[in-house]
């Protein structure tokens, strides 16, 4: 039976914690309910490396990673949700919050609450914590009084938006290794078996096949010019990322994206399931749609996207619906368009919108799968390709050099 380890707080404003083995989530839950316990947070117990906890660079650069604004609005939703005020919520999710920074933030967004501003106005003070879509969304929810089921609608968009990126991150671990030891490979070759061999040959009074002399000059490159290399390489980085950092440089390298058959699709995949998802959130929480589309252009990554978005936001002030732009520009999947048009003409636009986030996340997980189905065996091809050209290039040498045929 598995083991959870839980964070709970009791009707007394008591943080207490500890371990249950139950078979699932909801079991921990009913449990924790039995006892008179408000779930903050439940997680199942696995096994972690030391070395793989070592490299946990939110924890390390102390920063706050959107993992921590999901765990924090889960612990202030189910606070909320059991009947807390909104202070005593926050003071108990400070308490609880593993992340020093965001725990200050949180302290600071309760001293504002208690000063008399409201929610949405003290967590505005923290534009790099929370985004305009979160402030924006706690804002319609405090003043409809519904702010915890729009906390549990947040949650649910924060939850979809981190579990597609953890797939996406964890599809490529395996071929971002192989790529790694490939090119460790190739290192140790150049460096340290290549050069024993150069000794030999330089004894030698023959002419090195082509291929031989082409790897023997690239390890000597390598052996005394890495610095040049690594230095080069370092440069071009840091160039390539000041001119995407500019306003001209990213939209021409997000409209090269555009331009490029599979990267396109993908691109618009990923970035209409954004807009799907954070678009229908936010009309289902009661943003106005006008502020929700101007919200939505500050979500997407793709800036030729969100800028062909303000002629969508221009139509829908003038009074227009959502699809005929979108048709119009023509960067968003046609069914994505019409499922829009019918979610309009039914009056379920926040319901289609959803409904086309989860289809389009689904795509992207299919093309992710495809796309490393391939990959895998290409770079061990690759990698096999490279180690086997150096080893017959040797060879080759030495075969020729004692006239043996080959």
């Amino acid at each position: 039976m598995p083991e959870f380890h839980y964070r709970a707080s009791s009707i007394g404003g008591e943080v207490v914690q500890g371990a249950i083995e139950e078979e699932s989530e909801s079991a921990v839950v009913e449990r924790l309910h039995e006892r008179g316990l408000i779930p903050l947070q439940i997680q199942r117990q696995v096994v972690r490396f030391y070395a793989l906890r070592a490299l946990d660079f939110s924890t390390l650069l102390r920063r706050i990673s959107g993992r921590d604004i999901l765990t924090f609005t889960q612990q202030f939703t189910a606070l909320l949700e059991a009947g807390l005020p909104i202070d005593r919520a926050l003071s108990i999710c400070a308490r609880v919050t593993e992340n020093p920074r965001l725990q200050s933030v949180v302290e600071a967004v309760l001293r504002d609450i208690e000063s008399g501003k409201s929610v949405h106005e003290a967590m505005q003070r923290h534009p790099a914590v929370f985004s305009r879509l979160y402030i924006n969304m706690v804002r319609a929810g405090a003043e409809g009084g519904v702010l915890e089921l729009v906390l549990r609608r947040m949650t649910e968009f924060q939850e979809s938006t981190q579990e597609l990126r953890d797939y996406m991150v964890s599809a490529m671990v395996y071929p971002a290794i192989l790529t790694m030891v490939a090119g460790i490979s190739v290192v140790i070759l150049l460096t340290y078996v290549l050069p024993k061999f150069t000794l030999i040959f330089s004894q030698m009074d023959k002419a090195l096949p082509l291929s031989t002399r082409i790897i023997l000059d690239m390890s000597y490159i390598v052996r005394h010019f890495w610095w040049m290399i690594i230095g080069a390489a370092a440069l071009v980085i840091l160039a390539w990322k000041a001119y995407v950092s500019t306003d001209e440089g990213r939209v021409r390298w997000d409209g090269l994206k555009l331009r490029i058959g599979f990267v396109r699709g993908m691109v618009q995949r990923i970035e209409t399931a954004r807009f799907a998802r954070t678009l229908g959130t936010l009309l289902r929480s009661g943003v106005p749609i006008l502020v929700a589309v101007r919200i939505v252009r500050e979500t997407i990554g793709n800036q030729v996207i969100a800028r062909s978005l303000e002629h969508v936001q221009n139509t829908v002030k003038e009074g227009g619906g959502l699809a005929r732009p979108l048709m119009e520009n023509g960067l968003f999947p046609p069914l994505a368009v019409h499922m829009i048009t019918v979610g309009e003409e039914t009056g379920r636009l926040d319901e289609m919108l959803l409904n086309v986030a989860d289809n389009y996340d689904r795509e992207v997980r299919n093309v992710i799968r495809r796309f490393t189905s391939l990959l895998e065996p290409m770079l061990i091809l690759t990698m096999g390709m490279m180690v086997g050209f150096i080893v017959l290039s040797m060879l080759s040498a030495i075969f020729s050099i004692h006239e043996i045929p080959f």
